[in-house]
């Protein structure tokens, strides 16, 4: 009948229609993107089986050519906000083998990825700052270094994460830490200009360890909740702190993170922002995390020469002078939090290093000496 097309004439008209082909380009920079860098080329081929056998995809080598010709020329004019026919231009100028993304190396006989936005050394960086951050459980922090895997090549990313995993760290067991984290930052949040909140204040249950037959995790203050005015959440030695103010104490006070517990909103409007204005965060972060707490004194301390260096990683600059002694030594001015933890410090170096004065902290140090000496006698 005139104007009817046939059950037949359909069938023939598809059989030469090859299904998914709009996707194929996707997939070919997806598979050359995982498996493909400057030392593992692939050659067309190898995608063309990938295409056949694995996406069920009919593919052939010139086919393979022009996708990976049309994807340089998208991902140039993407890069570079430019037009598609201005991208053209470039990539098939006599120098547009230089701004592909993907390339054919010729002694390999395969294509692969070179420009990514991640060189390898960048990612294996952020992999190794992952793990080593102890606020960070085992079991997330593996998943988020594989995540930073996943913008290199895999065979990249496996050496990367081998090398990362390597040296064994202490990790926190509190898997409640991102919650806590997110709980915290809503608090200090002062939300954007067309939903304004309110800093406030959070209350949580603060953790410690007892050894009774065993070591044991208890809660401080028998249970009772902290209630603090948080404001900043700050890094030091591989573990997260809160930085807040405590009404009942007035002043400002340092939380480790995984150390909290059951950390919920108050509603309460934070109060302490003129103290914490008034802070210097470096010089605050030098005394309670390089010394520990105590009371602070300005001390001139002789270190031999060599220990320059060790004494500016901890002690830094601003605020410190230092001068030279003698042609073996040299003295630091610095303020400190006057602590046994500081003394022990000083211990450390033997010899090598020698607190000057004030004259009742060099006897506060003898007093300390005797202590530990006395403990040892019979």
């Amino acid at each position: 009948m005139a104007g009817v097309t046939s059950k037949y004439e359909i069938n023939n008209a598809n059989k030469g229609k090859r299904e998914h082909q709009k996707i194929k380009p996707y997939i070919v920079l997806e598979y050359l993107m995982k498996y493909s860098d400057e030392g593992h080329a692939i050659s067309a081929k190898d995608i063309v089986d990938y295409l056949n056998g694995d996406c069920g995809i009919d593919a052939e080598r010139r086919s393979v050519y022009r996708d990976i010709d049309e994807i340089n020329k998208v991902l140039y004019m993407l890069e570079n906000e430019c037009t598609i026919q201005e991208a053209e231009e470039v990539i098939d100028s006599e120098d547009g083998e230089e701004e592909k993304f993907i390339v054919y190396d010729k002694n390999k006989k395969g294509f692969y990825v070179r420009q990514r936005k991640y060189d390898a050394n960048d990612i294996r960086l952020l992999a190794e700052c992952v793990y080593s951050a102890r606020f960070i459980d085992e079991k997330r922090a593996k998943r988020l270094a594989k995540l930073t895997g996943s913008f290199v090549s895999q065979w990249q990313a496996d050496d990367i994460l081998h090398d990362a995993f390597l040296v064994d760290r202490t990790k926190t067991t509190n898997t409640a830490v991102y919650y806590s984290v997110d709980i915290i930052n809503q608090a200090m949040s002062r939300g954007s200009s067309q939903a304004r909140h309110t800093p406030e204040k959070i209350s949580f249950k603060y953790l410690k360890y007892r050894i009774n037959d065993r070591v044991e995790i208890a809660e401080r203050r028998k249970g009772a909740a902290y209630v603090v005015s948080p404001y900043k959440l700050l890094i030091n030695d591989g573990n997260y702190y809160l930085l807040a103010y405590d009404s009942e104490a007035e002043e400002m006070r340092t939380y480790r993170v995984d150390r909290m517990k059951e950390v919920t909103l108050t509603g309460l409007p934070r109060d302490g922002e003129d103290e914490f204005h008034a802070l210097n965060l470096e010089s605050y972060a030098q005394r309670v995390f390089g010394m520990f707490s105590g009371t602070r004194r300005r001390l001139t301390i002789r270190f031999i020469n060599k220990l320059l260096d060790t004494v500016i990683d901890r002690f830094g600059t601003k605020g410190v002078t230092y001068t030279k002694h003698d042609g073996g030594h040299f003295t630091v001015s610095v303020e400190v939090e006057i602590s046994e933890q500081f003394f022990s410090w000083i211990c450390g170096f033997g010899n090598e290093a020698k607190i000057l004065g004030p004259d009742f902290v060099v006897d506060e140090f003898r007093e300390y000496l005797d202590k530990i000496r006395n403990m040892y006698l019979g």
